[in-house]
């Protein structure tokens, strides 16, 4: 593995320090905004129990953490211009230094070992900081030290931000309290968030190697050390269990959990078990058997320029191969850092957020940002990290049934059973504490097949992981529940064809900004099928054959999900005769091709289709927000075409992208990342036809290069060298044996493999 780094000359600088409400028009356009800190500059770090933004001062270190639960509700105003609530800003903690006017300045963030690093003379000492986060020990942790013996002083300050005054709005019980206080070499801070009474604590430890600690009453000074650890360990009082999604009063939702003291505690006394050198050997081995998995080599070529310099220069058409390939890292370095099992699922912001009120709650949006989060769990070989979407799941499920039993008696009172029967309704927003349902008729932006592109993620997890014990309990129930509401929401039409009676394309609009209701849209129509399909599979796969079962193997035939219009066009509406007769022409989603991806249906089994769905995301256009560039580079992915995906990402990269590689909506988002990561894969991998396809999309600037670990449907593994555009080894390995059929150029392979079986084929 090649020294993936992010590095930078200079400190993140002050800009944009005291935005507390995120402003969808007002902030993200201000000229204040331009270069914000936070943002833009600071480096992440995550272990899935806490964010970490590092900014790297030098006369004031800000260290701003974010933890996922610590969230109120999201509301919208009348005019629909300001959105409040969301994930909260945790707290922030301050070093204070002093250091002004510093020399040979250095900081950066190594991919390889996830640690972050600050560097820098002053006063003719030379001062080093590094940071991580430990997925082990559960702390985030700190190294101070100074070339000169008895030189490092300075002091550590949490900070509690957005205590009143800062409440959102007067009167909306969305308030926060807290305090700081230090004793011995302890610092404690916390308090309550009111809205749902979370109760919230962090625990800073300071250690000192020579010199003295002197606590105050919140602050803690350090005078004359040879070197210092800081280690800090957080948590809240909520628990990701039914009941919390259950409970209709919100200060009820968390009653019977324990103050989070007692944990924190034992997590910090946990971690001073072992020296500095011990935790970071400890977060650096468990972090590196999930980051080593795979690999992509371009043939890039590590310039010696920072990263935001780097940025500039792919858009002049320099240091391309390499900043691909640091990026299709740091994307899995980002999910590896911000969803862990037993911790909570990657959200919008995936676990980062500075804001008292956060853009778009930092919610977890089911109409793509959910699905966008996982694609690159499942292909670029990181599985588990998709067990805490699976654990959410599990506890928003009785949520989700009782959404699908009200949203039935209320428009289809004739199809309505007994309560827990009506299958799950799964909506667009989603939090913690509550998830939504499909919108009633006229209210909505995204029809009922937004539970199907969930239910996908289902399927998706077991064929690339091939886990069995998930495999009846939740890929097979998600699916056949989802089937069985979508089942009560078709309306059978006068020529047979079975259509979604209420249905959206998420979130286009026609002339005035009206949502556009109609009856079985594209979206709805294919992601039913897929949904269906998949059932049948995953029910095939159980041995299941029931009544309900064969239902749908004669209903998944009458969808019609694929239309071609007279423009040449994959038909967003049914209605629709040429391209754009309805909604937006350049409009961020392409949900009309969900059944090219990350659905199956489009496919180069039907040219004629797939040739549609290159009109379409042509005349859709390239140019747009960061994920939606991220969705359209793995679309062109799937019609095979390397040279218009690579148009994507570069579009990606270059005009999409922050200079601390965060994707920018904008704002940011952390979609855009993830889903330019596993777009990046698909280029060199796909497994949706069949079979395992070995460089369907190559483009010819990537004319020689080489994979590891890149993951296939089966539960194969492929690793890949190639020259002149033509594979010249592969080598798979099979988790549990099977059949593998593989596409290399124009021939297929085949095998009979056995579980933990490798075969290697040179060319």
């Amino acid at each position: 593995m090649k020294n993936y780094e992010l590095w930078y000359k200079q400190e993140a600088p002050l800009d944009g320090e005291d935005f507390v409400l995120f402003s969808h028009k007002a902030v993200w356009r201000s000229d204040e905004y331009k270069n914000d800190g936070w943002e833009k500059w600071s480096l992440p770090l995550g272990n899935g129990y806490m964010g970490v933004n590092v900014f790297g001062r030098t006369k004031s270190e800000r260290l701003q953490i974010t933890e996922n639960s610590f969230c109120n509700p999201w509301t919208v105003d009348d005019t629909r211009l300001t959105c409040n609530g969301g994930l909260m800003n945790f707290c922030d903690v301050y070093l204070d230094f002093g250091h002004t006017d510093v020399q040979n300045y250095r900081r950066s963030l190594s991919l390889c070992d996830a640690v972050a690093r600050t560097s820098y003379d002053f006063g003719g000492v030379t001062y080093t900081r590094e940071h991580f986060t430990s997925y082990p020990d559960k702390i985030f942790a700190t190294k101070l030290t100074a070339s000169r013996a008895g030189a490092l002083s300075f002091t550590v300050r949490p900070e509690i931000p957005f205590i009143a005054p800062y409440l959102l709005k007067e009167g909306d019980g969305m308030g926060r309290t807290g305090e700081v206080h230090a004793e011995a070499n302890i610092l404690t801070f916390g308090g309550e968030l009111e809205y749902y009474a979370i109760q919230y604590e962090g625990q800073i430890a300071v250690l000192c190697e020579g010199g003295e600690v002197i606590a105050r009453e919140n602050t803690i000074e350090v005078r004359n050390a040879d070197s210092a650890v800081l280690l800090m360990a957080v948590g809240t009082n909520y628990k990701m269990e039914s009941r919390v999604f259950m409970e209709r009063k919100p200060r009820e939702k968390l009653a019977p959990y324990p103050h989070p003291h007692a944990r924190v505690s034992e997590i910090l006394a946990n971690a001073q078990k072992y020296s500095y050198e011990e935790l970071r050997e400890r977060h650096k081995e468990d972090y590196f058997a999930l980051i080593s998995r795979a690999n992509v080599d371009l043939g890039g070529i590590c310039p010696d320029m920072p990263t935001n310099e780097l940025v500039e220069s792919y858009r002049n058409g320099e240091n391309e191969r390499y900043l691909e390939e640091l990026y299709f890292t740091y994307g899995r370095y980002l999910l590896i850092a911000s969803s862990r099992p037993g911790t909570y699922p990657a959200n919008l912001q995936g676990t980062w957020s500075k804001y008292a009120s956060s853009p778009w709650s930092s919610g977890y949006w089911h109409n793509i940002n959910i699905q966008m989060n996982y694609w690159p769990a499942f292909n670029t070989n990181l599985h588990e990290l998709f067990l805490p979407y699976i654990d959410y799941f599990k506890a928003y499920k009785p949520l989700a049934m009782e959404n699908a039993d009200q949203y039935m008696a209320r428009n289809f009172p004739e199809k309505c059973t007994e309560k827990g029967t009506n299958g799950i309704s799964i909506g667009t927003a989603a939090w913690l504490y509550k998830i939504t349902g499909a919108p009633d008729p006229g209210k909505g932006h995204s029809g009922p097949g937004t539970g199907a592109f969930t239910a996908k993620l289902f399927t998706d997890y077991y064929e690339f992981s091939q886990d069995e014990k998930n495999l009846a309990e939740v890929a097979y129930t998600a699916n056949r529940e989802m089937a069985v509401f979508l089942s009560k929401a078709l309306e059978e039409q006068e020529d047979g064809t079975l259509l979604v009676k209420y249905s959206e394309s998420p979130e286009q609009q026609i002339d005035g900004g009206e949502y556009y209701h109609t009856k079985g849209c594209a979206f709805d129509q294919q992601m039913v099928y897929e949904c269906y399909k998949d059932t049948i599979m995953l029910a095939d796969k159980l041995g299941i054959e029931d009544e309900f079962i064969e239902k749908i193997r004669v209903d998944v035939q009458k969808l019609d999900p694929v239309q071609v219009g007279a423009s040449g066009q994959i038909k967003e509406y049914r209605e629709e005769e040429h391209y754009g007769d309805i909604g937006e022409y350049h409009h961020r989603h392409i949900s009309h091709l969900v059944g090219l991806y990350p659905g199956t249906i489009i496919n180069r089994n039907n040219p004629a289709w797939l040739r549609a769905a290159e009109y379409s995301l042509n005349e859709r256009g390239d140019v747009s927000t960061g994920w939606s560039t991220a969705h359209k580079l793995n679309a062109w992915a799937r019609t095979k075409n390397g040279g218009r995906a690579h148009d994507l990402l570069h579009i990606l990269l270059a005009e999409c992208t922050m200079p601390n590689l965060w994707d920018s909506h904008p704002p940011f988002q952390i979609d855009g990342n993830f889903g330019g990561t596993a777009g990046i894969a698909e280029m060199l991998l796909q497994s949706h036809e069949g079979y395992v396809h070995v460089l369907p999309a190559l483009p010819d600037c990537w004319r020689e290069g080489s994979f590891t670990g890149l993951c296939a449907r089966g539960g194969f593994t492929v690793c890949t060298k190639w020259q002149g555009g033509k594979a010249t080894s592969i080598a798979v390995t099979a988790s549990v044996g099977g059949k593998l059929k593989m596409l290399v150029g124009e021939r297929f392979i085949e095998k009979e493999m056995a579980g933990g079986e490798s075969a290697v084929w040179e060319f």
